[in-house]
Parts: structure tokens; C-alpha cells; sequence
């Protein structure tokens, strides 16, 4: 059965085959099918290349191209410092943060915030580049009796890299450590802002839809960054990288891109991939649904072979590169992803015929071939956990099994988790706030034509024998025009599409995966509002498709936009950026000095995540716990120190933080009377129900807890009466926190004495 291009080919060609001569020199009527469907090929080869490079004979046109492009590339330099310029206003009037004492910027890091930064201070503070290394890499100070790796657990690379560069660089005396660090992170802000933009103007073929994407990520700041309160968080190191990455495969997957241009993007795409993998732990979760994305444009056929593969490989040689930095961590062979794209090139190789065959055969074969790939993926996910003895996210699986109804849990990692607004469900508020910029309106048109355009698109290519369309030439032979193939869609739009899908989905499911999602979204209404596809379809409607009215069309509405952004919001901004508040937290102040003045340099304090991260940035005191929860037995010792929270004896707290080694604790009233969640995700109410103790207040308990036989501990221990005056003894006490200090017990001294 004859394809619909093969046969528009031919007819082409027969009604030019009397006038028309062949490149090589034949009359064209005496070639046969298989001449004309080749010589339809490298004419339309020919006009490809004429749309993507300057006519002859058009030395005007050439110019005024380069003036666009100059034009693009400086409004795209001023959006993402402006962008930049904006986030850091605000954290300074937010902080006043230049006038704050030492002390008080090391607090403004907030929970692991401050733990990331404290490495960064660590390096500085070593007598040497090498010796900063050797800490890092035996490390006895972040988890108390233990000497762990912190390249090796955590993604910290950025922090070595800074202080080494603020080292070697000239500038010691003409900024602060502190400034380089959020200087750098600011800057990675230009960097996201530009990823953007050149996504939207390479898919719509406009740097108006650059600007007008640069325009709705800064008005819609709330829900597109945190960058200005959580500067070291690692998702501000890796998105900008992420953003940059789907620019390089937008442009690697951009119709008519020659050979070499396409290794050069390949590689700007690995890089990128690299960066992003190598800033932030949740790298392998990202790259999941990514890689998910990839598959599935595969399966539909909007992807060739070549550039498949090419992507999958890309993906892979980054994660191992990452696990060889981070000397051989277990927890990138573990992943899903690289079990999954193991399974996906495995299957591939061997079922040689998924893209040959009619429509129903075709479908058959995609369900048995998804099929035999998840079970594949299953299979090797599994066996790799259990040769390693891999149990670090295990607790990520048990927060997806109980956040999607597949079974109640009184896990209290997972349960940590699921009581966090950040891991809700997507507000609804949401979508009223970028209602207000009017992104959601052009974002939700762009999203419904082009998702229906994308289901015909892929019932075409399912319908049509892949092998026949691949034949030819190794990258397969596609029209994006619209011309001859009426439901087409070029690759760059359909993974731009599925990608604003897929991570929405995944937004809807975890609020704070939002903003993987907005910032594209910002692009991808933007392309909406300048491409020239969804107009050309509006304009097809009504009978008005003419190049002239799509010009018009596609650039004087951004313009509106942007001038309607501009008078509504400006005033708004300029308000915001001239607000000025003042940090204040003079209990947090007062008690890292009282431990930095009054305790041991090696003195080990037990506390909550949050609080033990500022530790030891403001004092490099040694901690039992801290907030990078990636790994098991840290897990496991965090719920032991948090039984000072639950309903336990003073002998078993006492004997459970000496096993840790704590020689402090630090107990906050904010949390033993906890107010800001409900019944059920207080930190006390998830102690109890692990430990199956009734909770606290009114309310339905399970049949099968049972009330405790001691009171608890953070409020007992402040009586001051046998046996917690006898184990414990308070040294330091404000408002907001009460800190004791361990005794030793006879037994204990005994034992210790005889070592």
C-alpha cells in the first residue's frame, strides 16, 4: 500500500515531467516511480535548505536577518539581567541583607540550605585546596561516630568549584565569600532566563516570543522560582541547566540540521545533561520522565532512529560520568532511569519490526513492546537494588505508593513527606495567579490545538509503514511544511509539547515540582502567541490564511501583550523592588552564639533537620542528624533523635541520643506545640503513630494504637524533677529554644573508664 507522501510525490513529479529536467541532465519523463519519489526528495531537500539559509541574490534580506538576530541576542542578554537584577533586589530588601552581622547571613540560610553552604565555608576555611578535599572526603563532623564521604553523598561539586575559583581569583579584596556565592547563583539566572528564550524563539522562529517568555517568568516569579530565599538550594544550581538542556534539543531536533551541526548541539546537550545531573540528587527522577517523553515520541514515530538512540545515550554517559565524580555512588546504578533505558535500547535491538506493518499491526506491536519494556526495566531495577544492597530512596517509593492511595502507611519518612504542603497537590490559586498575567489563557489554547494536532499526527504516522518512510537516508524522511502532509508536526514542537504535558502532570501531582513546569510554560505560551502554527490553523478557519495577515497576526499581538504586561504591571514591580524589611530572629542569633562561645569545637548536638544544618554552618559544631535525607541509616538515626518529640522515657531518649553520640539537644517549642498542621502531621502525631501510640487532642484514633505509658518527653523534661534533672541539665534557654546537656551515667562512665 502506497504512502500519501509517495503518491503526492509521484503526481508531483508526472506533472513536471514534461517541462522539467532532471539534476542529472535526463528528461524527467523517463524515469521511473522510484526516480521520481528521488528526485521529489532533493528538491525538497533543496527547498529545506533555502528556508534555513539566505537566497542569492537577497544580500538585503541577509542583512536585515542579521539584524534580527543581533536584536534577538541583545534582548535576550537585557531579559535574563533583568531578571537576575530583580531576584537579587529582592532578597536584599527582603534580608537587608548587606547590613546584616555574619552570624545573621548565616541564618538567612535557611534548613539544607545552610548545610550546602557550610561546605562552601568549610573549603575556605582549609589551609589548602587539598586539605579542603581531604575534609570533604573524610568527613567526621556532619554525622556524629561516623566518617562518611560528602562528594560521594551529596552534590556538592558547585560549592568546591566556587571556592576554589574564589581562591585563585583576584578578588578576595573586593568581595565577601558570601557575595561571590549568591552573586553565582543570581547569574545562574541569566542562564535559566536565556534557556528559555531561546526555546521559545527557535520553535516559533521569533524573538518576540523570547522577550514575551522572559516578560511572563518574571511577573509570574511566585510560581516560577524560590531562587530569592533558598539561594543554595540545589534545585537553583541544576533548573538553569535543565532549561538550557531542552533548548539544545529543541534546536537538535529542528528540521533540515546538517550532520555537523547536529554533533555540535549533541554536545551542548550532554554538558548541559552533565551540569544538571551533577547539581542536584533528584537528577535520576527528572531524567525518568524524560526519558518516558523520549520513548513515547518514539512509539508515536516523530523521532528518528538515530536521534533516539542519541538522546538515550546522552542521558546514560551523564549519569555514569556523575557516578564516577561522586565515586561510585549506588544510588545512580539503582536508578529507574538507567534501568529503563537499558531495557528501552535491549528491546529495540532485538524487536527489529515494531515500525513496519498496517495500523492494527502497528498498535499491536507498540503494547507488546511497551510491555516487554517495563517489565524488562522492573526486572533490572530490581535486581540492581538488590546486588548493591540499595535502600537509599526507598523512602521516595513509599511517599509515591501512599501519596497515590496504594496502601495507608505509618511510615514516618513517608509520612514527613506526605504532610509537607511543598509535596501536595498543585494549588488552585495557582493557576488564578498566572490567570492574572494572562499566561494560562494562550498557554491552554497553544496546549489543546497542538495536543489534537499531535493525536492526528501520530494516527497518520501510525497508519504508514516506518520502514518505507525511513528508506532513503539514515535520518528518515519527514514534510514539516504542511503542504502535502496536512497532519504533521515537527519534532522540536512535539517534544516541547510532551515535555509542558509530561512535567505538568507531574506539577499537578507535587506542588514543588512546579517549577520544572511554569517556566516552560512561560515559553510554550509564548511560541503559542508567536508561532506561526496555531495562527495559521485559526486563520484556515475562517478563510483568512494568507502570509500576510499570519505576519501581522503573529506580531502584533505579542506586541499588545507586552505593552497591556507592561502599564499593569510595572507599577507593581517597582513597588516591590523599593519594599524594604529587615531579617530578625534574635532567639536563633542568641543561641549560635551561646554555642559558639560556651561549647567544645568537637561537641556533638542532637536537635531537629532544620535547625542542625545552621549549626554547623554558624559553628562547625559536630551534628547526629542533618536535612539531606538520601540515605538510610541517616533516616533511621533521625527518627531515633526525634523520639525527644514523642512519648518516651527519659532513660530511653537518654540512652538513644549517647547512642548517637550527643553530648547536646536541642529541643523547640515551635515543634513540641506545634500548631501549623493539622491532627495527623504534626511531628509529634507521626512519631506516635509509628511508635502506635494515641495521638495527641480530640480526634479518631486506629483500634489498634494504644496510649502511652509516659509523657512526653519535651514537655516532661522541662519540670526539672527526677529522673530528667538526673540524665539532663539545662544550660541554655530563650523563648523559642531550651538546650540541655547529657550527663553520663555511672554505668556509662565505668565502661568508658576501662577502654
Amino acid at each position: 500500500m502506497e504512502t500519501r507522501q509517495r503518491r503526492q510525490c509521484a503526481r508531483a513529479c508526472e506533472r513536471e515531467s514534461d517541462s522539467r529536467i532532471s539534476e542529472d541532465g535526463e528528461l524527467s519523463e523517463s524515469l521511473g516511480r522510484k526516480e521520481h519519489v528521488e528526485l521529489w526528495r532533493r528538491r525538497r531537500g533543496r527547498a529545506g535548505d533555502s528556508r534555513n539559509s539566505p537566497q542569492k541574490g537577497l544580500p538585503a534580506w541577509h542583512g536585515w536577518q542579521a539584524v534580527g538576530m543581533a536584536a534577538g541576542l541583545v534582548v535576550a542578554g537585557v531579559t535574563g539581567l533583568s531578571h537576575a537584577w530583580y531576584v537579587y533586589s529582592i532578597h536584599e530588601n527582603l534580608l537587608w541583607f548587606s547590613q546584616l552581622e555574619e552570624v545573621e547571613r548565616e541564618i538567612s540560610f535557611r534548613t539544607e540550605c545552610g548545610l550546602y553552604y557550610s561546605y562552601y565555608k568549610q573549603m575556605l576555611r582549609a589551609p589548602s585546596i587539598q586539605e579542603g578535599l581531604y575534609e570533604l572526603v573524610n568527613d567526621n563532623t556532619t554525622e556524629s561516630k561516623r566518617t562518611i564521604n560528602i562528594l560521594q553523598r551529596m552534590n556538592i561539586y558547585q560549592e568546591v568549584l566556587l571556592s576554589i575559583l574564589y581562591r585563585i581569583l583576584p578578588i578576595q579584596n573586593y568581595l565577601e565569600p558570601v557575595y561571590f556565592y549568591i552573586y553565582t547563583v543570581f547569574a545562574l539566572q541569566v542562564v535559566y532566563v536565556l534557556g528559555l528564550f531561546f526555546t521559545s524563539w527557535m520553535l516559533s522562529d521569533s524573538w518576540l516570543a523570547g522577550a514575551l517568555t522572559g516578560v511572563w517568568y518574571i511577573l509570574n516569579r511566585i510560581d516560577t522560582t524560590r531562587v530569592e530565599f533558598t539561594i543554595s538550594l540545589r534545585e537553583n544550581w541544576s533548573l538553569p541547566f535543565f532549561a538550557l538542556q531542552v533548548a539544545a534539543i529543541t534546536c537538535y531536533l529542528r528540521p533540515h540540521l546538517r550532520p555537523a551541526h547536529q554533533r555540535v548541539v549533541l554536545w551542548l546537550v550532554f554538558v548541559c545533561t552533565l551540569c544538571f545531573c551533577l547539581t542536584w540528587q533528584f537528577n535520576q527522577f527528572i531524567l525518568l520522565v524524560q526519558a518516558l517523553l523520549i520513548f513515547t515520541l518514539d512509539a508515536l514515530d516523530f523521532l528518528t532512529a538515530k536521534q533516539v538512540t542519541s538522546l538515550y545515550l546522552v542521558q546514560v554517559v551523564s549519569l555514569l560520568s556523575v557516578w564516577l565524580l561522586q565515586f561510585c555512588n549506588s544510588m545512580i546504578l539503582g536508578s529507574l532511569v538507567l534501568s529503563f533505558i537499558v531495557s528501552v535500547l535491549f528491546i529495540k535491538h532485538f524487536q527489529t519490526g515494531l515500525k513496519t506493518g498496517g495500523f492494527v499491526v502497528r498498535v499491536g506491536k507498540l503494547v507488546l513492546h511497551v510491555f516487554l519494556v517495563l517489565t524488562l526495566t522492573f526486572i533490572i531495577n530490581y535486581s540492581a537494588k538488590k546486588i548493591l544492597q540499595l535502600r537509599s530512596d526507598e523512602h521516595i517509593f513509599k511517599f509515591i505508593k501512599a501519596k497515590f492511595g496504594l496502601g495507608a502507611t505509618r511510615d514516618f519518612d513517608a509520612s514527613l513527606y506526605l504532610c509537607e504542603e511543598a509535596f501536595g497537590l498543585l494549588p488552585m490559586d495557582t493557576f488564578e495567579r498566572l490567570a492574572g498575567t494572562l499566561l494560562i489563557y494562550p498557554y491552554l489554547c497553544t496546549l489543546s490545538v497542538l495536543l489534537i494536532v499531535l493525536a492526528l499526527a501520530a494516527m497518520f504516522n501510525l497508519r504508514e509503514d516506518g520502514a518505507v518512510r525511513a528508506s532513503g537516508d539514515g535520518d528518515g524522511f519527514r514534510d514539516y511544511d504542511g503542504d502535502e502532509s496536512t497532519f504533521s508536526m515537527r519534532p522540536d514542537i512535539a517534544y516541547n509539547l510532551l515535555h509542558t504535558v509530561f512535567f505538568g502532570l507531574l506539577a499537578f501531582s507535587t506542588m514543588r515540582m512546579k517549577y520544572l513546569w511554569t517556566g516552560h510554560m512561560c515559553a510554550f505560551a509564548a511560541f503559542g502567541v508567536c508561532g506561526k502554527e496555531v495562527w495559521a490553523l485559526c486563520l484556515r478557519v475562517i478563510h483568512c490564511n494568507t502570509k500576510a495577515k499570519l505576519r501581522l497576526v503573529r506580531y502584533s499581538v505579542p506586541v499588545v501583550v507586552l505593552v497591556f504586561l507592561y502599564y499593569k504591571f510595572w507599577p507593581r514591580l517597582s513597588e516591590e523592588v523599593s519594599e524594604l524589611r529587615e531579617f530578625y530572629d534574635p532567639d536563633t542569633v542568641e543561641l549560635m552564639n551561646w554555642i559558639s562561645s560556651k561549647t567544645s569545637k568537637r561537641a556533638v548536638f542532637a536537635g531537629s533537620m532544620q535547625l542542625l544544618a545552621g549549626i554547623k554552618l554558624c559553628t562547625g559544631r559536630v551534628l547526629t542528624n542533618h536535612p539531606h535525607y538520601e540515605d538510610q541509616a541517616l533516616r533511621e538515626r533521625t527518627r531515633q533523635v526525634y523520639q525527644v518529640y514523642a512519648r518516651q522515657s527519659a532513660e530511653e531518649v537518654h540512652r538513644l541520643l549517647r547512642s548517637v553520640g550527643a553530648d547536646y539537644v536541642v529541643l523547640e517549642d515551635s515543634i513540641c506545640f506545634e500548631r501549623r498542621h493539622s491532627r495527623g502531621c504534626r511531628l509529634r502525631d507521626l512519631l506516635d503513630l509509628a511508635n502506635g501510640h494515641i495521638m495527641d487532642g480530640p480526634g479518631d484514633n486506629d483500634p489498634d494504637l494504644v496510649p502511652a505509658s509516659h509523657p512526653r518527653f519535651c514537655q516532661a523534661i522541662k519540670t526539672g524533677e527526677p529522673p530528667y534533672s538526673t540524665l539532663f541539665t539545662r544550660v541554655f534557654q530563650n523563648k523559642t529554644f531550651h538546650l540541655y546537656k547529657l550527663k553520663k551515667t555511672k554505668k556509662k562512665s565505668k565502661a568508658e573508664s576501662g577502654v
